[in-house]
């Protein structure tokens, strides 16, 4: 397909092969000497005291303004940490007769968008603003396509570029162009490496299991499948990691953890996408009960290591870390948010409850399903603090140990911030007879047409009949708890490429067209 060029990219490339004619090359080979960035000069520069220090400095970066005196110019370089205004005067970098490099390079062929290097010095505007003064420039890089504008003031942002489509689908752009949003990013980084000190720290052993399976278990989802050419079987996209880190502990390791990315085939919103990531850790000799003290623990300590603090701002609400968290049972939910006691009813009954509530529900649904719909769609939403949710019906928890003293329920429990699942986390099941009896029963809903209901492993049941000592597992939502931690109402916020519908060449070529229109 023909190549559809708006106006500016093909005044673009006009300068390009001008500066190929000028004998410059708009792609040199990348080695240039930084030396510094714009924040280490902004903090540490103070001027007549140590100017000396700052006498000879070389940065790189893009350029994002342009302010044309004539004979001089102010530009804006924004380099991998933030932005710094530069001074260029021609008489500077152009010492002799030859004034090319200013008249030619700089006014006319260079735009806004190009990665340049300069070397110089620092110094003081008569305006206090700390500036470079270059007295070499060179492009790095020429850019063939124009950057969205974005409008500013006294250096804040006032018309910055929000279009999701645009941001979501040409995020390199976006971070360029919306600086705020690599701090989201940071921040992501901080999140993670703060979990991984915490469990190091506590002796954990970080693994990697497949991504590629033959049977998708540890979940209740619709999997992705896949095809082996070599062994010409079918493979699956992880769901979960949960059955193999399992199987490590039956092996011997006492404490696993692995960042794990999945892949569910199911819908896309606000807090859903299709690849995904998910913390899982698995600790022998525990119980659901410390592990709710252990993740107070973990998320009083990764909110601090992100953001200095216990608190988090949600749109317009203060969500607390601070331990301890509030702990109701999920029919105790339930009857809190509805005023129905559904603890001893059986399918029927609750399907009723279900018409009652304006509640869809499909017939393919067993009890277990029916009792998520309830609370998913009348609790959820209501628990924006940190709150555990505990004690689920054995319907709903098909690989978790029965409770000790509550006939019907497991020991599970789900942690609820902002109204939303953010933890999942179980005493887990090692009786092999029971966990065959139970993924049988996740069979037979399958036969009813529930394609979110498990497969039976008969690989993990045998790795139970080896004997598996009694185990607290859990896993994490990394990128609900990162959108919680950097007050981001998408998920698409916090991934740096979400999925999205594929472009379409002819689409691509429509959309130039309407550009050079």
């Amino acid at each position: 397909m023909q190549q559809h060029l708006s106006e500016q990219e093909l005044i673009r490339r006009e300068k390009l092969a001008e500066l190929q004619r000028l004998g410059i090359d708009p792609y040199p080979a990348p080695l240039y000497p930084v030396n510094t960035t714009s924040v280490f000069i902004k903090e540490h520069y103070k001027g007549e005291e140590n100017k000396a220090d700052f006498a000879d400095v070389c940065l790189a970066g893009r350029i994002m303004s342009v302010r044309d005196m004539g004979k001089a110019s102010f530009a804006v370089l924004q380099d991998g940490v933030g932005k710094i205004q530069v001074y260029i005067r021609r008489d500077d970098i152009c010492p002799g007769d030859d004034k090319t490099m200013y008249d030619q390079v700089w006014k006319k062929l260079v735009d806004m968008g190009d990665i340049v290097g300069v070397k110089g010095y620092v110094f003081t505007t008569k305006m206090g603003e700390i500036s470079v003064h270059v007295t070499e420039f060179t492009l790095l890089t020429k850019s063939l396509k124009p950057l969205p504008v974005v409008k500013e003031a006294e250096g804040q942002t006032f018309d910055a570029v929000t279009d999701p489509e645009f941001r979501y689908r040409q995020r390199y752009a976006d971070l360029v162009i919306n600086p705020h949003v690599k701090e989201v990013f940071v921040k992501r980084s901080k999140l993670v490496n703060s979990i991984r000190e915490f469990l190091n720290e506590q002796g954990a052993l970080e693994v990697d299991t497949p991504v590629l399976q033959a049977i998708p278990g540890g979940a209740a989802a619709r999997p992705f499948v896949t095809h082996h050419n070599a062994l010409d079987v079918p493979f699956y996209m992880r769901i979960a990691n949960e059955l193999y880190l399992k199987r490590l502990i039956v092996g011997g390791f006492d404490w696993v953890y692995e960042f794990s990315r999945n892949f569910r085939n199911e819908g896309m919103d606000r807090t859903h996408n299709p690849e995904f990531t998910v913390l899982e850790f698995y600790t022998a000799y525990k119980d659901y009960e410390w592990m709710m003290e252990t993740t107070e623990q973990l998320m009083e300590r990764v909110a601090i290591a992100v953001n200095g603090t216990t608190k988090a701002m949600v749109g317009d609400v203060e969500i607390d870390f601070k331990a301890p968290y509030r702990r109701i049972s999920i029919y105790d939910a339930i009857k809190e948010n509805t005023g129905i006691d559904v603890s001893e009813m059986d399918e029927a009954q609750l399907r009723d409850v279900c018409h009652q509530l304006h509640i869809h529900v499909e017939a393919s649904m067993g009890k277990g399903k029916l009792i998520d719909e309830i609370f998913g769609e009348k609790c959820e939403g209501k628990y924006i603090q940190p709150t555990f949710i505990i004690d689920y019906p054995v319907e709903m928890s098909p690989l978790t140990k029965k409770h000790r003293s509550k006939p019907g329920l497991v020991e599970r429990f789900e942690l609820m911030v902002n109204g939303k699942e953010l933890a999942n986390a179980y005493s887990e099941l090692n009786d092999p007879i029971e966990q065959r009896e139970r993924f049988e029963e996740q069979v037979k809903l399958m036969e009813r047409g529930d394609d979110e209901a498990m497969f039976i492993d008969y690989d993990f049941l045998r790795a139970l009949e080896y004997g598996m000592p009694p185990t607290s597992g859990i896993g994490f939502g990394i990128d609900r708890w990162c959108m919680v931690l950097t007050n981001q109402p998408s998920i698409q916020d916090v991934l740096l490429f979400p999925q999205m519908r594929p472009e379409k060449l002819e689409d691509l070529g429509e959309q130039k067209e309407e550009e050079t229109k």
